[in-house]
């Protein structure tokens, strides 16, 4: 099996017992959220980054995701949000309005 941003991709067949719940969870992030990925998404198992130009499209980006997961009933705890952020640690990067650079 792999894992792009895109999908999960293996075997047709699954054995009787569960054996790969965290790619089933990172496909299932990535089917909920195929219309906004690489727009203001960006999903990796189960972090969600949103990211936006301005406070305003932040404001109606983060409502948009918020939302998805209300409907499809995911959860998460609020104590592991952070919101309004300028810059974010992402997968070994620093995100900002300046670019993408290594995180030391």
């Amino acid at each position: 099996a792999f894992c792009t941003r895109y999908g999960h991709y293996e075997f047709l067949v699954m054995p009787f017992v569960l054996t790969n719940p965290p790619a089933m969870f990172t496909d299932l992030m990535n089917r909920i959220f195929h219309e906004y990925l690489d727009k203001f998404v960006i999903v990796f198992i189960d972090d969600i980054l949103v990211y936006s130009k301005s406070e305003e499209e932040y404001e109606q980006h983060l409502w948009i995701v918020l939302e998805i997961l209300r409907q499809k009933k995911l959860y998460a705890k609020i104590s592991k949000y952070e919101f309004w952020l300028q810059q974010v640690a992402f997968l070994g990067h620093i995100v900002s309005a300046d670019g993408i650079t290594m995180d030391p």
